[in-house]
């Protein structure tokens, strides 16, 4: 999270030392493919083939293809402005309108708070079942996902000593636990058992087409593929940015999607279809169930749970630092109410934006769990993606508009950006979603709703000109202050 170089210089503020280049392309790659996997897979492949049945693996592809479109104008984007601030600096830069780019920054910091809550129900149903609770009662659920949400904040207060390096040892285990689940696809294919045959059946358990079913899915699938743009934050770290950038990233897009095409095929092959939409716990996704009916009698059936605890909690702490900092940041530019800029004097840590950005998160779990019929992982996975391909388009759209400055970097084929910000204009429609997924419509509108509001607020506190109002900011908080 940093401002731009300009518009530090010419606002007054101090130059600071440039960021270490540490990331060389193997650790670069590792970042990008741990970011990726996160929780998205374990919440959505049961998802998936529910809406589409047997080529659960299309979906992927489809959101595979999308992604790849947004990362080509990412990946020209990082490479003209090397500056760690994402989708904010690049829509400042392209329209210049301090609330288009406030919007912009507040969304990616909604993104992560709904990424993260996703994150806490998903875990609150797989601890409970290692635990030995197959059949975990919704408040209970419930009780230790809003617990979960509260260590998180706990630990984002100490400060947390993050590093590349520890990532890799994640983005390990959440791979391990992929792999588990195409091996034991494999040795019950092996041994006669499994049914490859249905990996090109389309079943619609509402009678959709398969265009619009396959619309369905791809909104549902999106939520897997998010991640990669979280890399441009590493750019100023990375050795050789403008060579190594393009051909990380889209490897590491080409691992995640590989790996969800093995597992989604895995779970077609492995789990009977009469059970394939219907996961003997929903909040916990259908990954387990492929590991309880392949492998019943190894002891891996009572490990998978906590693999998968293991793989999402680092995700969910990650997007809750992001999303605290950038509040901070935010406050720190005067486009947010300056008490969310306050820091504990001996930690250093942002309490008033992590208190926040807490109570959103425990806001949205008890409203979805306890207000709504939908699942915290289904409701608040699509509002992630929702949020997401937002940004995306508008990062399409300050790419091309962006294309009067010049440039010496990584340049996409113009039909990439084209097509990215329409596919992801697209996948916002109502078309896009279930009858019951509408409420994610309702969650990022209030989520802005309250963003907006605040900066209305600010507006009255500050007059326009007598700040910075860029919204991405210096943020002088260190997230790695132990």
């Amino acid at each position: 999270m940093a401002t731009e170089t300009t518009g530090a210089a010419t606002s007054g503020h101090r130059r600071q030392p440039e960021l270490r280049r540490v990331l060389g392309p193997g650790l670069l790659l590792l970042f990008i493919v741990g970011d990726i996997l996160g929780a998205g897979v374990y919440a959505v492949t049961g998802r998936l083939a529910g809406q589409v049945g047997g080529i659960a693996w299309l979906p992927f592809l489809v959101a595979f293809a999308i992604a790849t479109l947004t990362a080509f104008s990412y990946l020209e984007l990082v490479t003209k402005y090397p500056q760690a601030a994402g989708a904010a600096l690049y829509a400042h830069r392209a329209f210049g309108l301090p609330f288009v780019t406030f919007l912009v920054g507040y969304t990616v910091v909604c993104s992560g708070i709904t990424s993260a809550s996703t994150s806490s129900g998903l875990l609150a149903s797989n601890l409970l079942i290692g635990l030995g609770n197959d059949g975990p009662s919704n408040e209970l659920v419930l009780v230790v996902a809003l617990a979960f949400m509260v260590l998180l904040a706990l630990v984002n207060l100490r400060g947390v000593g993050e590093s590349v390096r520890f990532n890799v040892v994640l983005t390990v285990v959440e791979m391990a636990a992929l792999v588990i689940v195409i091996g034991i696809a494999l040795w019950v294919i092996g041994k006669g058992e499994g049914n490859l045959d249905r990996v090109t059946v389309f079943e619609s358990p509402d009678d959709k087409g398969l265009f619009l079913a396959v619309t369905v899915a791809t909104a549902i699938a999106f939520f897997s593929m998010v991640g990669f743009e979280d890399s441009v934050n590493m750019v100023e770290e990375t050795r050789d940015p403008e060579r190594v950038f393009p051909r990380m990233m889209l490897t590491g897009l080409g691992i995640a999607v590989l790996l969800y095409v093995l597992v989604a095929v895995s779970v077609v092959a492995v789990i009977p279809a009469d059970r394939i939409g219907t996961p003997s716990n929903a909040e916990a996704g259908i990954l387990i169930d492929v590991v309880k009916i392949g492998a019943p009698d190894l002891p891996i059936d009572d490990l998978f749970p906590f693999l998968t605890v293991f793989a999402v909690a680092n995700t969910a702490l990650i997007n809750m630092l992001m999303a605290s900092r950038l509040i901070y940041g935010m406050a720190q530019q005067h486009v947010l109410p300056p008490v969310l800029g306050k820091v504990l004097p001996g930690r250093r840590s942002p309490y008033v934006a992590i208190g926040f950005t807490t109570l959103l998160a425990l806001g949205l779990i008890t409203y979805v769990r306890l207000g709504s019929s939908s699942t915290i992982v289904g409701a608040l996975s699509g509002t992630t993606a929702l949020l997401l391909l937002a940004v995306f388009a508008v990062v399409n759209l300050a790419c091309l508009v962006l294309r009067r400055e010049p440039g010496t970097g990584f340049r996409a084929p113009t039909v990439a950006p084209v097509l990215g910000a329409l596919l992801c204009a697209y996948l916002l429609g109502p078309w896009a979603r279930l009858e019951a997924d509408l409420i994610q419509y309702r969650i990022a509108a209030g989520l802005l709703g309250i963003g907006v509001a605040l900066w209305l607020v600010t507006r009255l506190i500050h007059k326009p000109g007598a700040g910075p109002v860029v919204g991405v900011g210096p943020v002088d908080v260190d997230p790695t202050r132990d």
